[in-house]
């Protein structure tokens, strides 16, 4: 027997819509990042972009455990000294939000070409409204999938 690998014409792409509120940060960020990857499916071949849309909403109401919300995340300018930091808490209560998602789906991807293709698949959005009604996206309910993906 030989083993299946998916071509482009094998690959069938679903748009789905998961709402992020009161569920934990990184039980979230693997979900997602399974989804984008695609290996959530029978069919799942590593160098092919298998994975669903995935839409995020309410981005700015998701909880975290412990003391995560004192964590940095660091960047570097590029420029000598030009290390800089910023609490997930000030970031979360800032102009873009959705970027503590973003970056936490991301580090649970590969860091290869592959991987950078797939985050285009992912939007994320802080409220509840999103542009993609004409696709129809599936709900995906996270937080019943577990009592311990949500954070009361």
């Amino acid at each position: 027997m030989k083993t299946f690998s998916a071509t482009p014409a094998d690959i069938d792409k679903k748009w789905i819509l998961i709402d992020a509120e009161g569920v934990v940060l990184g039980r979230l960020a693997s979900i997602v990042a399974m989804r984008l990857r695609g290996k959530h499916k029978a069919s799942f071949t590593p160098n092919m972009d298998m994975g669903d849309n995935v839409i995020v909403i309410n981005a700015d109401k998701i909880q975290m455990t412990g003391k995560k919300r004192d964590e940095n995340f660091y960047w570097h300018t590029g420029h000598p000294g030009g290390i800089k930091s910023r609490t997930k808490q000030e970031i979360l209560e800032g102009a873009h939000p959705e970027r503590v998602v973003t970056q936490a789906v991301k580090r649970m991807l590969p860091g290869n070409r592959l991987a950078r293709q797939q985050m285009t698949n992912l939007r994320v959005y802080a409220g509840a409204e999103h542009p993609h009604e004409a696709q129809a996206p599936e709900v995906l309910d996270v937080a019943s999938m577990n009592k311990k993906n949500t954070r009361s």
